[in-house]
């Protein structure tokens, strides 16, 4: 009896400490730049052959001290991704980084990272950020951030960047900790799915009428992550 105890015990404590390191996997070399040409495919990508490699898989001229233009978003905000996609020198390292422009009254609008920590740094203007946690407590934290100011967001909580000023654009640089965060922007994802989820689904869901649902899915939903 005692050793079947130990025995659950142990499994139960490794479980559990398996889900508490979850993340990237740990490289198990200097580096694993990503071949994106190779027809294998993997959890990530498959590791560019060393003796290949040189100093431009690790760099990018991403010009990320460059405004972005939020003129053409509906949402007002300018997401620039530098992830594995278009830094293969990543693969593996479990990082990636953003600048994101807000325009006046500009938002980064409700979603997650199903991959990835956030951490949020200002450069310019002011933000009002917040998450919500999970079932059932879905608990809102915000905070107004201002030039300067840091603000982490849980990995695949919903959350939000705003800018509350009317005449001046903000800035800001995110760090994430996954080579491919992945995002899911929440509105897009229910209303502009492809094909669409059914009305009456959708229509339970939020508790109003289908010609609500109806109306919100003819929207065009667009993906201000560039």
């Amino acid at each position: 009896m005692a050793a079947t105890s130990y025995f659950l015990l142990a499994v139960f404590l490794a479980l559990a400490s398996s889900q508490a390191i979850a993340s990237d996997p740990s490289p198990l070399q200097d580096f694993c730049v990503a071949d994106k040409h190779s027809p294998v495919k993997v959890n990530g990508f498959v590791c560019k052959d060393p003796m290949a490699v040189n100093a431009d898989d690790f760099f990018k001229a991403a010009k990320l001290d460059e405004p972005r233009n939020t003129m053409h978003s509906k949402v007002g905000s300018n997401v620039t991704l530098i992830n594995v996609m278009q830094l293969p020198g990543l693969n593996t390292l479990g990082i990636s980084i953003a600048r994101i422009d807000y325009a006046p009254l500009g938002e980064n609008p409700p979603h997650t990272h199903p991959r990835a920590t956030e951490i949020l740094t200002v450069l310019e203007g002011t933000l009002y950020v917040g998450f919500v946690t999970s079932n059932p407590n879905n608990t809102l934290f915000t905070k107004e951030l201002n030039k300067g100011d840091v603000f982490v967001f849980p990995q695949g909580l919903i959350h939000f960047q705003f800018n509350p000023v009317h005449d001046k654009p903000a800035v800001a640089l995110a760090a994430l900790s996954s080579q491919n965060p992945g995002v899911i922007t929440i509105a897009n994802a229910v209303f502009g799915s492809k094909p669409p989820i059914s009305d009456d689904v959708l229509a339970k869901a939020f508790q109003v009428g289908k010609g609500t649902i109806d109306w919100l899915q003819a929207q065009f939903w667009e993906n201000n992550h560039y």
